[in-house]
């Protein structure tokens, strides 16, 4: 069976695939995945749409969450679920306290047209920038980046995913962002068992451009004044013509990854012993 999909040039690209029956016998799926089992799933979604593998999520993945800084590809994966099922994911958003206005802005508009949950999660025992800093002193991400790094988004996702009784997430990662993500698969296992979902995974940036414009998906206003991709304030900067999507996050240093998708034992270990 043959799938179409327009590109943004006109073209149109024709995906084959053929329905996997081990792949599919399972719903929902029997967790934990061997690698075996990891590796057929792998070669069955690779020759899909994002739209199917989000399909194929969806109907399979137990304990599926959606968790995003509702950058422009994950935009783009909460509209194409609000069209595949009426109860999409639910969405885990990691308050660092220290994200634009026009973040917390999109936040609000992604409620008003969507209509899904948000479960907000800030670092432990804050509620605002003042209690971060009494607790952990002036601009630590200056002071000790991968703590910093620990307490604003690897804690608290932790800390949700063990709430809300999550098993897996969608993430908006993809290949072309380069980097660590220059191999990425579909699905994968992180070192705590964790499925992590990447349906965007082959797409590159103008086409999630065009999908944003072509569907009126509400994007970040940074976009509009040089910025690609946006974090905390204070470490994004504006992006020139030509630059890497990614170029802006934390520019000049050799860093590519906040924490979320690094070794999670290791940033725990590394941040109780600077504690310590």
């Amino acid at each position: 069976m043959k799938k179409d999909q327009t590109l943004p040039n006109g073209n149109s690209s024709a995906t084959t695939y053929s329905m996997t029956p081990v792949v599919m016998a399972s719903a929902p799926l029997d967790l934990p995945l061997s690698k075996e089992k990891l590796d057929e799933i792998n070669a069955h979604l690779s020759t899909l749409t994002p739209e199917e593998i989000l399909k194929w999520a969806v109907d399979h993945v137990p304990g599926l969450y959606q968790t995003t800084a509702f950058g422009l590809t994950g935009l783009v994966a909460i509209d194409m679920l609000s069209k595949i099922t009426s109860s999409p994911p639910p969405l885990i958003f990691l308050d660092t306290l220290y994200h634009f206005p026009e973040t917390y802005e999109l936040v609000e508009d992604v409620k008003a047209k969507y209509n899904v949950p948000i479960h907000v999660y800030k670092p432990e025992g804050c509620r605002n920038v003042k209690e971060f800093q009494a607790k952990h002193g002036e601009k630590l991400w200056e002071t000790d980046e991968d703590t910093y790094d620990y307490v604003v988004k690897v804690e608290p996702a932790r800390r949700a995913y063990a709430d809300l009784g999550v098993k897996a997430v969608i993430t908006g990662r993809r290949a072309s962002q380069g980097a660590d993500r220059a191999s990425l698969q579909p699905l994968e296992i992180d070192s705590t068992g964790l499925l992590k979902l990447n349906p965007l995974f082959q797409w590159n940036f103008p086409l999630v451009e065009w999908y944003i414009n072509e569907n009126k998906v509400p994007r970040n206003k940074l976009l509009d004044q040089g910025y690609r991709s946006v974090g905390d304030w204070h470490s994004t900067t504006k992006v020139k013509e030509g630059q890497d999507e990614r170029a802006g996050r934390w520019a000049g240093r050799e860093k590519t990854e906040c924490g979320l998708h690094k070794d999670y034992f290791a940033m725990k270990a590394q941040a109780k012993a600077a504690a310590a």
